[in-house]
């Protein structure tokens, strides 16, 4: 896989589980009302802070046995039907429910400052964790047979730049008061990315049990 090719699966693949909403999601929504796109900016740093040592230690931990056929094989098809069961549970979810703000825990009385927020709901996100170990170890995995661990910091550069632009985006709709999940084309997003998911979720099965 050339750099252009990996780049762009690294954004649309982890694109998806940006845009799903989720606790910092809902959070960033009540934060971002009150502090406007400056909440959504340093709520990604704090997000960063959990995320980034969680990438490198899955890299170091990945770097020996990722070389070897079993392993990959494993990686693999775990990532594979992970991406296949995100991608359904996102369809599934999108047109079946509807998620309310005022629903979502902890919301309401989280306090302090906004890197303090993306650090506590991304770390207390079981779906974050899950996402990393199993979709993210495929990226992960992929990465350093591009480059070795130059290539797991270019796979986190073409991911982390959608989390600040995201969520800043978020905090700034937040601020002007601006429907986001009831919006009918966001729904349509989320179900595109959904159906993304899948397809790349079948390639990674496919590609593995090909060799």
């Amino acid at each position: 896989m050339d750099l252009p090719n990996f780049v762009i699966t690294v954004i649309v693949v982890t694109a998806s589980g940006a845009l799903a909403p989720g606790p910092l999601f809902f959070g960033l929504l009540v934060r971002g009302s009150k502090n406007g796109a400056r909440a959504g900016f340093s709520c990604a740093i704090g997000h960063m802070l959990v995320e980034f040592p969680l990438v490198l230690a899955l890299a170091l931990g990945l770097l020996v046995a990722a070389s070897q056929p079993t392993i990959k094989y494993i990686i693999s098809m775990v990532g594979g039907i992970g991406l296949i069961g995100f991608g359904i549970t996102q369809i599934y979810e999108t047109i079946k429910k509807k998620q309310e703000l005022a629903n979502t825990p902890g919301t309401q009385t989280l306090a302090g400052s906004s890197v303090v927020l993306g650090i506590a709901l991304t770390g207390l996100n079981p779906y974050f964790i899950l996402w990393w170990l199993t979709i993210g170890s495929v990226l992960i995995v992929q990465a350093l047979a591009f480059a070795a661990i130059a290539g797991v910091l270019i796979m986190y550069a073409a991911h982390v730049w959608m989390d600040y632009a995201y969520l800043t985006t978020i905090a700034h709709l937040g601020k002007r008061g601006k429907a986001i999940i009831g919006s009918r084309y966001y729904k349509f997003v989320l179900i595109a990315f959904g159906l993304i998911l899948v397809y790349y979720g079948s390639t990674f099965i496919l590609n593995i049990l090909s060799r």
